[in-house]
């Protein structure tokens, strides 16, 4: 089969992401063979390619956002059929007997495995992933609007909960990429005030038409305080701009699995009264089935930007330049 592969981690723009040729996978016992059909580009694909997030397996093909078709399956798998429709997201495997998998923090679990970081993922015609962290996909909605949802969805909805936002409550997004624009749809649907702030001014068009009370530079002073913000843009230096913005007790949430370091924060002005500051580490499969039926519930759609599987590379150049909104979804054009 045809695959990306990383082959030298460095600039995408440099050829640190390659064509090659693969053997279709075989399945383990317990996994599902899937027919790629669509696959989302997120940000830490990016960081995969170019060496922000060490690969743990060399030439690995990155993508964890797959809406595909199951092609086959191991032999210890039961209740999926070839042709049904599943997506796979970023969390690939856990242990399941840990401290953290007992007490449902799977996310935390030591020993879990991630989709096209430890494991080839779904910049190819084929992947493979464990039945049990397959998420059935529904019928009536395409492939290029279900992707983004698999990991920019789950992630931003993980985000929103660990900000803690009071109900009607106000919230600061920074950055306004793939996941933010899902999470932003939530919140709204939910009754909060959203406050953008990116860089971009496609994406503040993008915010505003969707219902944010405002949109302003990423370093702006949103126009009132804040009781929650989520950091989505992998920028430290924004970690005491959003404490700054934050009203007391508020809460900020760093949704990245990669930030550039932060600056020195100063106590009284970013920290005091109750602030708090919490990272967000992948999510759980409960939050992905969560998510997906909030999203069917609220009409949550993904604004996207197609581009074929065999320009891969110049989806994750564009990614990285900010030349568009929403997200981007590579589409398999080798079928």
């Amino acid at each position: 089969m045809r695959a990306w592969s990383v082959e030298r981690p460095g600039p995408v723009e440099e050829g640190s992401l390659r064509l090659v040729g693969k053997p279709v996978p075989v399945p383990s016992d317990d996994e599902l063979l899937v027919r790629v059909r669509a696959c989302g580009v997120c940000r830490t694909d990016l960081h995969v390619a170019e060496g922000d997030l060490p690969v743990h397996r060399v030439g690995v093909t990155p993508g964890h956002e797959v809406v595909g078709t199951v092609a086959g399956a191991g032999a210890a798998v039961r209740g999926f059929a070839v042709g049904d429709r599943v997506g796979v997201a970023w969390l690939r495997r856990t242990d399941g007997v840990c401290a953290y998998c007992a007490r449902g923090a799977e996310n935390l679990c030591p020993r879990s495995e991630y989709t096209g970081w430890y494991a080839d993922g779904g910049y190819a015609e084929y992947t493979t992933v464990p039945a049990a962290f397959a998420y059935r996909m529904p019928d009536d909605v395409p492939d290029v609007a279900l992707a983004p949802l698999l990991c920019a969805g789950i992630i931003g909805h993980r985000a929103l909960r660990r900000a803690a936002l009071p109900p009607g409550g106000r919230l600061g997004l920074y950055g306004f990429g793939g996941s933010a624009h899902l999470c932003a749809q939530v919140a709204l649907a939910e009754g909060a005030v959203v406050h953008v702030m990116t860089r971009g001014a496609a994406a503040r068009r993008l915010a505003l038409e969707l219902g944010a009370a405002s949109a302003q530079d990423a370093y702006a002073r949103p126009p009132e305080p804040l009781d929650s913000a989520i950091l989505f843009a992998p920028v430290g230096e924004l970690v005491p701009v959003a404490l700054r913005a934050l009203d007391r007790g508020g809460v900020l949430a760093i949704a990245g699995i990669h930030l550039t370091n932060t600056p020195p924060l100063h106590y009284e002005t970013e920290l005091f009264y109750e602030k708090q500051v919490r990272s967000v580490a992948s999510n759980t499969r409960a939050d992905g089935r969560e998510f997906l039926t909030l999203a069917a519930r609220y009409g949550v759609r993904a604004t996207t930007r197609p581009y074929p599987l065999s320009r891969a590379v110049e989806a994750l150049g564009d990614l990285k330049a900010g030349r568009f909104d929403g997200a981007a979804v590579l589409v398999n054009d080798w079928v």
